[in-house]
C-alpha cells in the first residue's frame, strides 16, 4: 500500500507540473519528424509511474540519463541533474519522447530518450524534481496564450532598422495568421542562446518593437550566436507551434538561416 502511494503521489505531482506548465514536448508532430524516424515503428512512451532498476547513468549538460530496466523492456530517461547511481530503484513519469537523439556533450546517440521533468529515487523524490531546468533551457513558461515569457535583457536594442523587404518582431505577432506558413525576415539582437537542447539551438531575439508578449521572438536554427549579436534570421513562421509539456509559441522560426552581421 505504502508503494501504491508513493506511486500515486509522483503520477499526480508529475500531471499537476505539466497541467501547469501547459507546454513542452509530447510526441514529436509530423512536421518535426524526420523520415528515418517515420520508417521505424513508433516506440511507446513510458506510462506515468513505470517503475525499474538503473542499469547505466550519466551526467551532461545539466541533465542526468538513466537506463532503466523494468524487467520486461529498458529505455533511456533524462531529468535535470540529480543524484542516482547503477542499481537504485526509480520511478520515471510520463515524458516527452525524442528519437534518433544525439548529445553533443556524451559524443553519443539513443535510439530515444524520453526527457521528463524529475525522477523519483529510491521512494524519494529527486531533489531536481522541484528545481527549474538547466540553465539555458528554453522556459516551460505556460502561459495560457503559449507565448513564451518575455525575456528581460539588458542589450541596447537603439538603432535596429527593419532588414530588406522584412518584418519587425512585433509585425510578426500581429500579422501571424498572415505570415503563417511563409517565409520571413527579421533584424534583431541576441538575448538569449540555448545550445543543444532538444537537438537545436534556440535564438531569442528582439528589435525594440512590441510590447510584453510581442517582443521578443525565437527561432531554432544550427547556427551558433553570442549574446549581443545582430542577427537576419529568415525562415519559415509557424504560428501556435504545440511541442508539448511546456514548449508552446504564438510564434516561431523553425530550422531558421542567421546571418551574424
Amino acid at each position: 500500500m505504502k508503494q501504491l502511494m508513493s506511486v500515486f503521489c509522483i503520477a499526480l505531482f508529475s500531471l499537476t507540473l505539466l497541467a501547469g506548465c501547459g507546454e513542452e514536448a509530447p510526441a514529436p508532430q509530423a512536421d518535426t519528424t524526420k523520415p528515418s524516424e517515420q520508417a521505424a515503428p513508433e516506440a511507446p512512451a513510458p506510462a506515468v509511474g513505470k517503475t525499474g532498476k538503473v542499469l547505466e547513468t550519466m551526467d551532461a549538460a545539466g541533465y542526468t540519463y538513466v537506463q532503466v530496466d523494468t524487467g520486461s523492456e529498458t529505455f533511456w530517461a533524462a531529468a535535470p541533474q540529480f543524484a542516482v547511481k547503477a542499481g537504485d530503484d526509480v520511478v520515471v513519469p510520463e515524458g516527452m519522447p525524442m528519437p534518433d537523439y544525439h548529445s553533443k556533450t556524451l559524443d553519443r546517440t539513443f535510439d530515444i530518450v524520453y526527457f521528463v521533468p524529475s525522477v523519483m529515487v529510491g521512494g524519494e523524490m529527486a531533489a531536481a524534481a522541484s528545481a527549474e531546468m538547466p540553465a539555458g533551457h528554453p522556459a516551460m513558461d505556460g502561459a495560457s496564450a503559449g507565448t513564451p515569457a518575455a525575456v528581460a535583457t539588458d542589450v541596447d536594442l537603439s538603432g535596429i532598422t527593419v532588414a530588406k523587404g522584412g518584418q519587425t518582431v512585433a509585425d510578426i505577432y500581429a500579422k501571424k495568421a498572415e505570415l503563417a506558413g511563409k517565409a520571413v525576415t527579421v533584424r534583431g539582437k541576441v538575448v538569449k542562446f540555448s545550445p543543444e537542447i532538444m537537438g537545436t539551438n534556440w535564438v531569442h531575439i528582439q528589435d525594440g518593437t512590441g510590447v510584453a508578449g510581442t517582443n521578443d521572438l525565437t527561432a531554432t536554427t544550427t547556427a551558433a550566436v553570442q549574446m549581443g549579436d545582430t542577427v537576419v534570421i529568415s525562415g519559415t513562421l509557424v504560428a501556435d507551434k504545440d511541442f508539448g509539456y511546456g514548449y508552446q509559441y504564438e510564434v516561431i522560426i523553425e530550422d531558421a538561416q542567421v546571418t551574424v552581421e
